[in-house]
C-alpha cells in the first residue's frame, strides 16, 4: 500500500494531525502491518515539501506539538490520479515459498514437509480470518476476504506443486 496516497485520502475530509492520521491508518489498513510513527511524520514532511499538503496550525496541549495538515489542490489532484490508476499486476514467480521448495529439492531435503507446514499455516490463517468475519463490519469482511482469496490461491499452488515434486526434483538434478 502506498502510505503517501493513503494519508492524502485520510486527510481529504478534513484537516488532521499526524497522530490522528496514524491511528486511523492503523484502524483501517494497518491490522497486519501498522504504520510506524516515524513513517507517518516523514511522509507528511515529504507531502508538505512537494506541495500536496500544507500546515494549518501547530498546537501544544500539555505534550508534544501537534501539527495539523490539510490537503492542497495539488494533493487532491495526486489523490484522484492515484485512485483511478490501475495497479500493475505483480507476478509472484519468486515467492519465498517457491524459493524454499527449489532450495530444499536442490539440497536433497524433503520439500513435502515445507509444503505441508505451509499448507497447515495457511489453513489456520484462513480459519482465523473466517472467525473474524463473523459479525464484523463490511470493511473488515472485505479485508478478510481479500486475504482469504489470496490464501486460497496459494493453497492451490501448494497442491499443484506437491503433485509435481518428483518431476521438479528430476529437472533440478539434471541442471546440477
Amino acid at each position: 500500500m502506498t502510505i503517501a496516497e493513503t494519508l492524502l485520502g485520510l486527510l481529504e475530509p478534513a484537516p488532521r494531525h499526524g497522530y490522528d492520521l496514524r491511528r486511523e491508518y492503523d484502524a483501517q489498513f494497518g491490522e497486519r502491518r501498522p504504520v510506524k510513527p516515524a513513517q507517518v511524520y516523514a511522509t507528511l514532511g515529504r507531502l508538505a515539501r512537494d506541495g500536496d499538503i500544507h500546515v494549518v496550525s501547530v498546537e501544544q496541549v500539555g505534550g508534544p506539538e501537534r501539527t495539523t495538515y490539510a490537503l492542497t489542490p495539488d494533493g487532491v489532484t495526486r489523490l484522484e490520479r492515484w485512485l483511478v490508476e490501475p495497479e500493475a499486476h505483480t507476478p509472484y514467480l519468486q515467492s519465498v515459498i517457491f524459493t524454499k521448495v527449489i532450495l530444499a529439492l536442490r539440497s536433497g531435503r524433503p520439500a513435502e514437509r515445507l509444503l505441508d507446514a505451509q499448507r497447515t499455516a495457511h489453513v489456520a490463517a484462513m480459519r482465523e480470518l473466517i472467525r473474524r468475519k463473523s459479525g464484523a463490519d463490511l470493511t473488515t469482511v472485505l479485508s478478510c476476504d481479500f486475504t482469504i482469496f489470496h490464501l486460497e490461491a496459494d493453497l492451490r499452488w501448494l497442491e499443484h506443486t506437491a503433485a509435481r515434486l518428483d518431476k521438479l526434483a528430476e529437472e533440478l538434478a539434471e541442471e546440477l
